[in-house]
């Protein structure tokens, strides 16, 4: 008999031998510039696309819900762990998304765990695009639904699976898949469910320059999954949608029910950020934004721009060779990314700076990755 022991060590030794061995590593960071391995980088890793971590309104109301909630909620939002700053935030977030609720979970990845585990019954059918995000993967995993995947963005598969497809029907997709950085046709994606009765599930996490959803233009019946530690430079994730889907998921999703709630401190820095993005201010970090991705990439629709190489180590190689010019950007490879599409994934930041941003384009350009 196998020891537990000699198992791990065999399956360390295999990940190892492969060249997919991963390990943390620390970067200690204020923002886009930080200390790794003792030397200074700018960061083009990280997701906080506005910068709104860093914002003292943001910081400010953080430090205010600790003083007053403390830094933990102590249980599950149905036992104690409700605070008043969780219903301001769900109302807010209800109103920025166009609906008449929203629910909070302790993580994105658990918003697609739970809202897929309670919609997804025996007897349903999930859809799911076949590079939707691994919170997607999970929860279609995890739920009693049989599961169909269709190809990525392909309207003409999706249409012809749910004409196969007996019974009540979910379509969920990314509408900003997180390695490529494109863009799902969610008119499209409306249109087919609206002719099928099919519900359609949107993880709308990196869509912060779009593309813009208004449910007044969505004919078929329709759920938003979020996050909050994107856009919002916080934690945590939300699913928003009619009362009932709410009211549902607060009945019956697993990681609502079994979870500590969020902190405090995050769902009052979550909503402060969410005041300053739908304020003037938070129009022009948008516009920044979208500035900075067009002087990487003219005309690409999302912070998130890959620089797709191919062979594992090659991509290893170029983030070295970047790393070594003080520019932090992470290779991504199997089983993130498929065999033969290792790649550097970019994600700029309103907070960037325009030197910064045109070191990397020199770097890029100078290392033959542009």
């Amino acid at each position: 008999m196998t020891r537990w022991d000699e198992r791990i060590a065999a399956d360390l030794a295999a990940i190892e031998t492969a060249g997919r061995w991963r390990s943390t590593r620390t970067f200690d960071a204020f923002g886009q510039v930080g200390e790794l391995e003792e030397e200074t980088v700018v960061s083009f890793g990280g997701n906080d696309y506005l910068g709104l971590s860093q914002h003292p309104a943001v910081i400010d109301a953080a430090v205010a819900a600790a003083h007053r909630w403390g830094t933990g909620s102590t249980a599950a939002r149905l036992l104690v762990g409700t605070r008043p700053v969780h219903h301001d935030l769900e109302e807010a977030l209800a109103a920025w998304k166009g609906t008449e609720a929203a629910v909070l979970f302790s993580t994105g990845f658990q918003a697609n765990l739970g809202v897929l585990g309670a919609l997804g019954t025996a007897g349903t059918t999930i859809l799911s695009d076949e590079l939707n995000h691994a919170s997607i993967i999970d929860g279609c995993r995890l739920a009693a639904a049989a599961t169909r995947v269709f190809g990525h963005g392909d309207l003409n598969h999706l249409d012809a699976l749910l004409a196969q497809t007996p019974g009540p029907a979910i379509v969920v997709t990314d509408t900003v898949f997180s390695m490529d950085g494109d863009i799902a046709d969610v008119g499209g994606f409306a249109s087919v469910c609206a002719r099928h009765g099919a519900l359609l599930l949107l993880d709308e996490a990196h869509a912060v320059l779009g593309p813009d959803v208004d449910p007044d233009d969505i004919e078929c019946d329709l759920v938003r999954v979020g996050t909050l530690s994107k856009t919002l430079g916080a934690l945590g994730g939300f699913v928003a949608g009619s009362r009932d889907v709410v009211d549902l998921l607060v009945n019956r999703s697993r990681p609502f029910i079994f979870t500590t709630a969020s902190t405090p401190p995050d769902a009052a820095a979550a909503l402060a950020a969410l005041g300053v993005l739908r304020s003037p201010e938070g129009d022009r970090l948008v516009e920044r934004l979208r500035a900075a991705v067009y002087r990487l990439r003219s005309g690409h629709p999302s912070p998130i721009v890959p620089v797709v190489i191919g062979a594992e180590e090659d991509a290893m190689a170029a983030a070295a060779a970047l790393l070594g010019r003080g520019l932090y950007v992470p290779a991504v490879r199997p089983p993130t990314v498929a065999a033969g599409s290792s790649r550097l994934r970019i994600a700029l930041s309103a907070a960037h700076t325009d030197d910064q941003i045109d070191q990397l384009v020199v770097a890029l350009r100078e290392l033959a990755l542009s």
